[in-house]
C-alpha cells in the first residue's frame, strides 16, 4: 500500500516529537493534504526556490526541511512576497512542505548528533540539557575525539569532513593547542559559548559566530572555536532525517546536496 503524507510525518514525529520544539518555533505540516500518497521524498536544509524547484524536477511529492518556511507570524501569502510564492508554487505542484526545526535539534540522534557523527565525535551528553526528561535531549551535543590532536589539524578534519562552502571552516585559537573534548552545535550556536566553556571542553563548533561574542569568549580564556556556516552546520543531519523515513515508508528519498548558505562568491576566486 502506497505511503502517505502523513505515514511520512508519523515517522518524523516519532523521530522528532514536536514537544521538544522551542515555544517560538514554528514545525509540523507547512502545506499539503496528510491524505495524499508520497512516492519520492527530497530533505533540505532551507525550503527556498533553489531546493523547491529540485522537488519538482525530481517528482517529489513531499520536502522535509530543517528551517520552518513561516516562522513569524504572516497574515496571507500572496504571491507578491518571496515565501507567498514558494507556497503557491509548492500547492499547484501538489508538494506537500514539513518541518522539522528545534524539536530535530534537542531529539536523540539528533541535528547535533549528526554534525557530531560527521566530524569524528563519541557523543556524551547534552551541551543545553532539555529542561524536562531525563537530561538526553536538548541543544548541542558534547563529544570527545579518539585521541587528543592539535587545534589546527582538528580545523583541517572539521574543513574535511563537511560539504564545501565559499565561507569555508575558520577556526580561532592557539593552533598547538591540543583537543580532545569538543562541543558541538548545529545552526546559530553563540548563545551557547558560556554552556561550551562552562562544560570545560577544548574546543566548540558552531555556525554564526558574531565578531563580540567570540572575540569576548576567547579573551575570558573559553574553548576554541570552529567557525561554520549555517548551512553546512546542518546539512549532517538531512541523510540522518532521510534514513528515518526510509526505515518507515516506502518511498524513495533524496537528500539535497545543493547549497543553500547566501554566500555565492569569495574575493580572489
Amino acid at each position: 500500500m502506497a505511503s502517505t503524507v502523513s505515514d511520512v510525518i508519523a515517522a518524523l514525529d516519532a523521530a522528532y516529537p514536536r514537544e521538544l520544539a522551542e515555544s517560538w518555533d514554528a514545525v509540523g505540516l507547512v502545506c499539503g493534504d496528510p491524505a495524499e500518497p508520497v512516492e519520492r521524498v527530497l530533505v533540505c536544509v532551507d525550503p527556498v526556490t533553489a531546493t523547491v524547484d529540485e522537488a519538482i524536477e525530481w517528482g517529489a511529492q513531499l520536502i522535509v526541511a530543517h528551517h520552518p518556511l513561516l516562522l513569524r507570524g504572516v497574515h496571507g501569502v500572496g504571491t507578491d512576497t518571496a515565501k507567498g510564492r514558494l507556497v503557491h508554487r509548492m500547492v499547484r505542484s501538489h508538494v506537500a512542505l514539513f518541518c522539522a526545526h528545534t524539536n530535530a535539534d534537542s531529539a536523540v540522534p539528533g541535528v547535533s548528533d549528526a554534525l557530531a557523527e560527521r566530524i569524528g565525535l563519541r557523543v556524551l551528553r547534552p551541551l543545553a540539557p532539555h529542561a524536562t526528561g531525563d537530561g538526553s535531549t536538548g541543544i548541542g551535543r558534547i563529544g570527545e575525539l579518539p585521541e587528543a590532536v592539535p587545534f589546527g589539524e582538528f580545523v583541517r578534519r572539521v574543513g574535511a569532513a563537511l560539504p564545501a562552502t565559499r565561507p569555508g571552516v575558520l577556526g580561532a585559537g592557539d593552533p598547538d593547542r591540543l583537543v580532545r573534548t569538543v562541543a558541538v552545535s548545529g545552526g546559530a550556536g553563540d548563545s551557547y559559548l558560556g554552556a561550551a566553556t562552562a562544560a570545560g571542553v577544548d574546543a566548540y563548533v558552531t555556525a554564526d559566530l558574531r565578531h563580540h561574542p567570540a572575540g569576548e569568549h576567547l579573551e575570558q580564556g573559553g574553548p576554541a572555536l570552529v567557525g561554520l556556516t549555517h548551512w553546512a552546520s546542518e546539512w549532517p543531519w538531512c541523510e540522518q532525517a532521510a534514513e528515518v523515513v526510509r526505515a518507515t515508508c516506502d518511498v524513495e528519498v533524496r537528500v539535497s546536496t545543493t547549497c543553500t548558505d547566501p554566500w555565492t562568491l569569495r574575493a580572489g576566486e
